[in-house]
């Protein structure tokens, strides 16, 4: 089958995302890691319109790509403008990468009302304008913007507009689904018919080959499968972000088309090796992001491969593909097996062979353990959820777990003062290797204070994994409110760190007790993990 190519825009359209914000250093180092996936065309930002972005392609000419091509992404010519002087397509030149993106007007209601134009001097702008940066050597890929609504309103001009980028020697044609409200019916028939009028355009005047594009948006949850739909279509350069980061809903997710297309179409894009560093690319764009994995997101999240009904776990030991549609391994996930009240005795012999737990022919009773498990989650503790907390669980009551601290004891005291916000301060006394250690800590309020606390007095013991580790995501549970202030609370602390995301669980009548029991698990949790690193290394 022919390949497709990966074009990312994850640092340009990705950006414009709420709460998405790179530096051109940042930029750099996820170009440098999309390139050593194997991304065909990385698309750096808007040179001319941002100092960072010029930042980021002055650094960028320093760095040598192994196999991506790097894109300098902008528009076509202002109006009534000549191309060599207009400032945008020689920031463009400038930018000296070996392709060019150029978008340009294909809706008539664009041209006409937003940009008060006329529909001939937008033809002439996106002609000259592709044409005079093939003339200075670049590949040029025209992304005709707001194509899809532009050829339901006016068939006609949005084909004219294309001829245009034809005319003026575009190596690619992408289509554009800027507003994200296309059906994949829409996609289909619409994509057959310009591809048809690509070819037909092409071979009246002679021209070169070209290649046809597709960027979707994901306003109406279907840009992956506007994208899918394309490729099936004719279309062999796919537009996307790592992790569908992008504007308002976001763009076509590289992390669900990539599979889909090697895996599901038999459309080769990535080796079988660099397949396998999918979600680890993905983890790492979000760590640059600063945004926290959606765990239930396609292929790469958390949750993909997870299971949790008893007959379901029951099922997958014996033939895994009962209940998954691939192998988690193709993309560098995993499977997960959940514990909660829906548990079986399969749940748990599965979870701890998953943790290198022996529990099968040394005397454990596994349905004990269930028993113990269920009773536990009807209390308010959500093992499903908090895995980290499950695993020191399981060790303890097999009498294979080590703290990595104890407890003496801790105090909290909260402030508030005339002139400033409340705030905490936390004591805290441990043992650490037969040594007493004894901090003093302030935070925003009484977790983030024995937080503070914590990992001071853990810091000289643990100085890595103290700095590495960091609590992302709090949240607080009421079991049953009937009991007013009385009523038991369960309390999640989702932690990671350069290598995971760990989840813990505290449930008590006391809110601060049962947040130092998830708080104190996510730091036993880390280190006994680093301590069997370092045992295993």
């Amino acid at each position: 089958m022919e390949p497709v190519w990966l074009y990312d825009t994850t640092l340009r359209d990705g950006t414009q995302g709420e709460d998405i914000n790179f530096t051109a250093e940042e930029k750099i180092r996820i170009a440098m890691r999309l390139d050593d996936i194997g991304i065909h065309y990385i698309e750096g930002g808007w040179p001319g319109s941002n100092p960072r972005d010029d930042a980021f392609f002055d650094l960028a000419s320093r760095v040598k790509f192994k196999k991506a091509r790097l894109v300098a992404f902008g528009s076509t010519r202002r109006a009534g403008v000549r191309p060599s002087a207009d400032a945008n397509l020689n920031a463009l030149v400038k930018a000296n990468t070996p392709a060019v993106a150029m978008f340009g007007k294909t809706w008539d209601l664009h041209v006409e009302q937003v940009m008060d134009n006329t529909l001939a001097e937008n033809l002439a702008m996106i002609r000259e304008s592709v044409e005079y940066v093939k003339s200075q050597g670049r590949e040029v890929l025209y992304d005709a913007e707001h194509f899809f609504d532009g050829y339901k309103n006016n068939r006609e001009y949005a084909e004219k507009t294309i001829a245009a980028a034809l005319d003026g020697g575009a190596d690619s044609i992408v289509l554009c689904d800027t507003n994200g409200g296309s059906l994949p019916t829409e996609i289909t028939a619409i994509v057959t018919e310009i591809w048809a009028f690509i070819q037909k355009h092409r071979k009246k005047n002679g021209g070169q080959p070209v290649t046809l594009g597709i960027h979707t948006h994901n306003d109406s949850n279907l840009a992956v499968a506007n994208t899918i739909t394309a490729v099936d279509c004719g279309a062999t350069l796919v537009q996307g972000t790592v992790n569908g980061y992008g504007e308002r809903c976001g763009n076509a997710d590289l992390t669900s088309i990539i599979p889909v297309l090697q895996l599901k179409m038999n459309r080769p894009c990535l080796t079988d090796e660099n397949l396998a560093r999918l979600r680890e690319l993905s983890r790492y764009v979000s760590e640059a992001a600063n945004m926290t994995p959606v765990s239930n997101r396609p292929f790469v999240g958390e949750s993909a491969f997870a299971h949790k009904g008893g007959i379901h776990v029951s099922a997958i030991m014996k033939c895994p593909v009962a209940y998954e549609h691939m192998s988690p391994e193709l993309v560098g996930n995993r499977r997960r097996v959940l514990v909660s009240d829906l548990a079986g005795k399969s749940n748990v012999a599965y979870k701890a062979k998953e943790l290198g737990i022996e529990i099968e022919g040394n005397g454990t009773d596994t349905a004990a353990l269930v028993s113990e498990v269920k009773k536990m989650e009807n209390q308010g503790y959500q093992f499903d959820a908090a895995e980290g907390s499950f695993e020191i669980w399981l060790k303890k009551k097999l009498g294979q777990y080590e703290p990595a601290f104890e407890l003496l004891s801790f105090l909290v005291t909260i402030r508030k003062e005339k002139d400033r916000q409340c705030y905490a301060e936390a004591t805290i006394k441990l043992l650490v290797d037969g040594q007493e250690r004894f901090t003093a800590a302030e935070g925003d309020g009484p977790v983030g204070a024995l937080d503070n606390a914590l990992r001071r007095a853990l810091h000289k013991f643990y100085p890595e994994e103290c700095d590495n580790m960091r609590l992302v995501d709090f949240k607080v549970r009421v079991i049953d409110g009937r009991e007013g202030t009385a009523a038991r609370v369960k309390v999640f602390i989702e932690s990671r760190d350069k290598k995971e995301i760990w989840r813990t669980i505290g449930v008590s009548e006391d809110i601060i007790e049962a947040s130092w029991q998830a708080l104190a698990d996510s730091f036993q949790y880390r280190l006994n993990k680093a301590r069997e690193e370092q045992n295993h290394s």
